[in-house]
């Protein structure tokens, strides 16, 4: 018996009020794993809880943001990922100076008077959520993760209705008790 499988060439492509992200073709199991891990640990290091984010901080709330951000960029194409992660320093309408790691902007910013930090690629974190659960679909292998292929390469059809079994049923056979 031989079985093929096919494999993504073609970059993903999360098209965001016309910007598009392009999320790499296929991800390594491992590596999205261990990218999923650290987005949990950030997430529980921040203590940030999700229901009651009234009572939170400010900056773990971003720190927890960033998090997910930095998971997502993990995930993307290079360039891509440069301008999902960019953060700028700005003072009124002034760009000051850009960043991809949150640390830095928020030590630059506090030298800064008046200077704040802002993700370049702003995003409501509804449409952040949704691409982190696209994302888990496409690389943890839920849903419609598999390739489109021709339909020569594709696999072949499923059973049609019905038992193909002829011997007794599963459950019959293990509930089965000597002496009936």
């Amino acid at each position: 018996m031989r079985k093929s499988f096919a494999l993504h060439t073609e970059p993903h492509v999360a098209d965001i009020g016309g910007t598009e992200l392009l999320f790499q073709p296929e991800v390594m199991g491992d590596e999205f794993m261990d990218a999923y891990a650290e987005l949990r640990d950030a997430q529980k290091a921040e203590g940030v809880d999700l229901d009651n984010l009234g009572d939170a901080d400010p900056s773990d709330i971003r720190k927890s943001a960033r998090a997910l951000r930095v998971f997502l960029a993990r995930q993307m194409l290079p360039e891509s990922a440069e301008q999902f992660l960019r953060l700028d320093v700005v003072k009124g309408s002034k760009v000051l100076k850009c960043f991809q790691d949150l640390d830095e902007a928020e030590t630059y910013a506090a030298k800064q008077n008046g200077a704040r930090i802002v993700d370049v690629l702003r995003l409501p974190t509804r449409v952040l959520v949704e691409l982190l659960e696209w994302v888990v679909e496409l690389y943890g292998g839920g849903g419609d993760a598999r390739p489109t292929t021709s339909s020569s390469g594709s696999s072949t059809a499923s059973r049609t209705a019905g038992s193909r079994l002829t011997g007794p049923s599963p459950s019959k056979a293990s509930t089965r008790t000597r002496g009936r």
